[in-house]
Formats: structure tokens, C-alpha cells, sequence
């Protein structure tokens, strides 16, 4: 049964398989879901920085990205870690994930030993290729965005970026502009996002 209430604009929608994996079954909104995922996402969060694994380059691997993954999601959703099986409506053919996490993987490896970007312009760009490969069913932003933070946090011993210090999953201006710098950067355009990505309004 599909969920009531709207998904927020640009998201992966949810396909009645995917709402078939909720854990919790008494939600029945979008809005329930969102609640019940910002919960699971903070102590997600907070195991990423505790875990020994949440540094360069050792993030840079499948293992790293689908525990993340599963620690942010998995009180939620029994897929949660688990590349997608189908193709989505954002992102790279299914059968192609596992091959362009592996170039994105080597390309921020480069970036990082030869010092190629500042710190928060290396987070944003390794962001941006996990979103452009969309490897999971759902949660693909809240996971490329929470891999740029710990990489600032852990390995830069940096602030986090604000990205827009808005409610991303919310229908309002912050995640339209989100996404219209997503599409910058599709056509290598990356200052919008960039300014998007460092701006706290």
C-alpha cells in the first residue's frame, strides 16, 4: 500500500516493493516516514563518528558506503545497506553501480593525494558522484551528504557544511535550490553547488 502525503520533489519515489520493506508498520505517511527516518539518521550519524572506518581513503569502498548506509536506514527499512536492483528514475543502470562507485572511488583517491580540490570542494564533488550513481533504493542524498560531512569531520578535522542549513526533505525553496545545483553540475557546472553547499540560508 502506498504511502499518504507527498514525497519531497526530485526524490526517488517509493514503488509498493520498497514500501514493503518498512520495519515500522504502523507509519502510513510520507510525513511519519520522514520522522521515523531523522531519528535513525542521528544515531547513523553518530556511528559514523565513532567508527574507525569513517576516514580517507578508507571510506572510499563498497563495505564503508553500505554500512553507512544500513546505520542511517536499517531501524527503518530491512534494504537499507543493500545496492538497488532496479533501475531508478536518478541514477546510473543497476547493473552499473558497483562499476561507477569504483571510478568515483578512484577519482577522490586522486583528488586527495594530489591535494586537486580544498577540503570542502573535494566533499562536494565525491557528494555529487554517489548522488549521480544513486546506489540505493532511497536515502541517496541524506547519504552522500552525511559521507562529505564525516570526510570533513574525520579526515579534514574540518567543520561540516551547512548545505543551505535548510530541511532537505521539505517541499521548500532550500531543496529546490538543492536540486537546480544538482543539475549545474550535471552540465559541470559545480559553483552553484559549491555555494549551495557552503551557504547556511
Amino acid at each position: 500500500m502506498p504511502l499518504q502525503g507527498a514525497h519531497a520533489p526530485g526524490a526517488t519515489p517509493l514503488t509498493p516493493d520498497d514500501v514493503a520493506g518498512l520495519k515500522i508498520r504502523s507509519i502510513t505517511t510520507h510525513g511519519e516516514l520522514n520522522e521515523a527516518e531523522a531519528g535513525n539518521i542521528i544515531r547513523g550519524r553518530q556511528w559514523g563518528l565513532r567508527s574507525r572506518l569513517a576516514r580517507l581513503p578508507q571510506m572510499l569502498s563498497d563495505g564503508f558506503m553500505q554500512r553507512l548506509h544500513r546505520e542511517m536506514f536499517g531501524e527503518v527499512w530491512d534494504w537499507a545497506g543493500a545496492y538497488r536492483e532496479r533501475d531508478t528514475n536518478i541514477g546510473v543502470g543497476h547493473h552499473l553501480i558497483r562499476q561507477e562507485l569504483r571510478r568515483a572511488y578512484d577519482d577522490a583517491r586522486a583528488w586527495l593525494e594530489l591535494g586537486t580540490y580544498p577540503p570542502d570542494e573535494l566533499a562536494v564533488r565525491l557528494h555529487y558522484r554517489l548522488v549521480t550513481v544513486h546506489p540505493f533504493r532511497n536515502g541517496n542524498g541524506r547519504h552522500a551528504r552525511m559521507v562529505a560531512d564525516l570526510a570533513l569531520i574525520r579526515h579534514f578535522k574540518t567543520d561540516p557544511l551547512p548545505w543551505g542549513s535548510g530541511a532537505l526533505r521539505s517541499t521548500d525553496t532550500t531543496r529546490r535550490a538543492y536540486i537546480d545545483a544538482l543539475v549545474a553540475a550535471d552540465g559541470r557546472d559545480f559553483a552553484p553547488l559549491l555555494a549551495f553547499a557552503r551557504s547556511s540560508t
